[in-house]
Parts: structure tokens; C-alpha cells; sequence
């Protein structure tokens, strides 16, 4: 079952059942916010003061960052991560090959409004596929004459029991940037999180395993050689207006991203495709 919906203050959405899993994503900003395997629990955290207003970015689930991640480095006041997370995506496709699998084709073109922004002709393509796995592509393809760079991440925020009890493997003697001392470190053992973390990892090509209590998620990344990690810890969760005090106890991103050094160019009639299967 695929379907369109609206929320009563015209937020559309699009609702994905079927007999693996159920979702929800948002056409603004193609955001994923929801995905259920049956009998579990969600895989992804969503703050409950989250905003599912149009114009409004939504704190949780699966943001898509593009064409910059993070600040943009020519003109600091242009959005945070970018504009895709809040522009209308064009719901193309949704596609049911059988019982147990949906995929949803969703596209934002560039307009008059995007190229005031970032002055380039580009088509994005958003490919979400729910089944026993969750996998996300999102190609960027260059219509302009003039070659372009993205950075770019699938800014996935995962639902955990507690933060005490993760770990994640897969990061051990890599190098990363971070963005708390603005220097670039090297992670020793496997990470643990037991204070704020704001980091970007270089040469991620293996896939990163999310270890919970009673849980362990497998992401594996094509496309790209980066990942981010995030969680605010206590004071950052106290000073954002669209988290609880708390939030930081209970979700951490692990982020598939082309992000600093992993930033990409793409040639006039060349695409990139950056994926995520999470699993």
C-alpha cells in the first residue's frame, strides 16, 4: 500500500505498508520520518516537538542535506545544510514489485528559486526502498554547462534505548575532523558516547555497525567515503527549541554523507549517487 497524505495544516506526506515494514516520508524535503519493521520497534527518533509545518525543517528521521552539508563556505547566511531538506519534492513514482517491497521515486528540479541560492541547473533524484532493509539513493544529476561541487549527507537519526549503551564499530583508526576543537583527531578503539560529539570521519568504506542493547544495525554506504556522528548531549538538547531536555538519552546520527574531503564534483550531464541500506 502506497498513499498520499495531508495532514489538516496541508502537510503532505506519502504512507508505504506492506508486509516487511511501514513508513511515512514527507515531500517536503523527501523526508523519511518513519520505518517499522512489524514487531519492532521504530528504527528511526523523531523529536516530539518536531515541526510538520511547510517551511519548517523536521528535528529527526532521515534530512537530507544537499548541496552543502553544514554551513555553506561561500555565504554563512545562506541555510544551515542547504535547501533541499525544505523544498517540495515532486512525488514521480511509487512502485510495489511484490507483498513485501515498496519503493517511492520522489525528484526536486531546480527553479528560480534554487539557483538564487546556488546558481547551478541540477536535477535530484530520491529513490526510497522499504522491505527487510531500508535503503535510500539519492542521485545528483548536473544539467548545467559548468561542472559543480556537493557536499551531501543522509543525516539519519537513529532511535536507541540509551546512550549508554551504544557503541559503533567500523571507525577504528580513522581519521576524523572535529567540529567542537576544529582539528582533525584519530579514533583509537571503537566509539562510545559519553558527551557531545560533532564529528566527521574520513574513509568510511566499510559499513558501520550500530551496536544497542537489543539491537544491531548494519550501515552500509555507497558513493561515498565519510560519515558523521552526532548527538548534542545535555546542554546543546536543553538550548534547542525543537528537542526535549532529554533527547539527546535516547537518538544518535550516523550519517552517510559526502562531507569535507569527501565533497564531490560532478561534470555537465554526470550524476553521483549517494546510498544508504540500513539493516
Amino acid at each position: 500500500m502506497i498513499q498520499q497524505q495531508k495532514l489538516p495544516n496541508g502537510f503532505n506526506y506519502i504512507k508505504i505498508k506492506n508486509k516487511n515494514a511501514t513508513a511515512k516520508v514527507a515531500l517536503q524535503g523527501g523526508h523519511l520520518f518513519h520505518f517499522q519493521l512489524h514487531g519492532q520497534k521504530p528504527l528511526l527518533w523523531v523529536s516530539p516537538k518536531s515541526h510538520f509545518e511547510n517551511g519548517k525543517a523536521i528535528r529527526g528521521g532521515i534530512p537530507i542535506c544537499w548541496p552543502w552539508f553544514g554551513k555553506n563556505s561561500q555565504e554563512a547566511s545562506l541555510p544551515q545544510h542547504g535547501f533541499a531538506r525544505t523544498s517540495e519534492f515532486t512525488f514521480l513514482q511509487g512502485n510495489e514489485p511484490d507483498q513485501y517491497n515498496s519503493e517511492l521515486v520522489l525528484q526536486l528540479k531546480s527553479s528560480a528559486t534554487t539557483t538564487g541560492l546556488w546558481p547551478y541547473h541540477c536535477k535530484l533524484q530520491l529513490r526510497i526502498t522499504i522491505g527487510s532493509s531500508l535503503r535510500i539513493a539519492l542521485t545528483t544529476s548536473n544539467c548545467d554547462t559548468r561542472p559543480f561541487t556537493i557536499s551531501s549527507a543522509l543525516h539519519s537519526y537513529f532511535s536507541v534505548s540509551d546512550i549508554k549503551n551504544i557503541s559503533i564499530q567500523g571507525l577504528n583508526n580513522l581519521e576524523y575532523w572535529d567540529n567542537l576543537t576544529e582539528e582533525y583527531k584519530k579514533q583509537a578503539e571503537v566509539l562510545r558516547i559519553d558527551r557531545e560529539v560533532d564529528r566527521i570521519y574520513q574513509g568510511t568504506d566499510n559499513p558501520l555497525i550500530l551496536q544497542d542493547k537489543n539491537r544491531t544495525l548494519t550501515v552500509s554506504a555507497t558513493g561515498s567515503s565519510s560519515a558523521v556522528i552526532w548527538n548534542p548531549w545535555k546542554d546543546k538538547s536543553i538550548q534547542m527549541a525543537d528537542m526535549t531536555d532529554d533527547a539527546y538519552t535516547t537518538m544518535l546520527c550516523v550519517e552517510t554523507a559526502n562531507a569535507r574531503d569527501d565533497a564531490r564534483e560532478i561534470f555537465p550531464d554526470r550524476q553521483h549517487t549517494l546510498q544508504a541500506e540500513i539493516g
